[in-house]
């Protein structure tokens, strides 16, 4: 039972994994950020002052399914490193940051409470640089495809400092939800 898998067999390996792990982290982020509310749909977000160095509302949409996406693969190409040392240890960081992840934009977006966003989004990045390290060591492309993430969320950090910093009483702004607009 001591067989070293064909090339072919871990290509299959890795295409079976990635076929569930790349979507289901891609739509995990998505729903978190749907159900959040997040982006400049949500009145509360786009009644606060921004930083000039804010992106354009499409950047984030484009930005997040490309970094999920990324995430997915690093990923399932850990998951199927099996004999790999400390495998199961990298796997674990990464779900931690993932749930840390997916907890900020209800956090910020829904809750409103933007220096406790801030707090939370410095855990994600130690906790992901952490994971990007535990992947490298298993499979270094891995560890290399969490870089782009760790550097989006030193600028989301940034940004989140920022609107926190600009909006002292962020939690009371006041905005008003559209209304539903019949048209006959």
């Amino acid at each position: 039972m001591g067989e070293i898998a064909s090339q072919g067999q871990i290509r299959m390996a890795v295409l079976r994994w990635g076929i569930v792990l790349v979507p289901l982290i891609l739509l995990l982020g998505l729903a978190s950020g749907r159900l959040a509310n997040s982006g400049y749909g949500n009145g509360w977000f786009a009644a606060l002052a921004q930083p000039g160095f804010t992106p354009p509302g499409w950047m984030f949409g484009v930005a997040w399914t490309a970094l999920y996406l990324m995430m997915g693969v690093a990923l399932t190409l850990v998951v199927t490193a099996r004999g790999a040392p400390r495998r199961g240890g990298a796997i674990l960081l990464f779900a931690v940051q993932l749930a840390l992840n997916l907890a900020w934009s209800p956090l910020f977006f829904a809750a409103h409470r933007i220096w406790p966003a801030f707090v939370l989004i410095l855990l994600i990045l130690a906790t992901a640089a952490m994971t990007a390290r535990a992947f490298w060591r298993i499979r270094p492309a891995a560890g290399w495809l969490l870089l782009p993430y760790l550097l989006w969320l030193c600028f989301a950090a940034a940004l989140n400092f920022e609107i926190g910093r600009m909006n002292p009483d962020a939690a009371r702004v006041a905005w008003t939800r559209p209304s539903p607009q019949i048209r006959v």
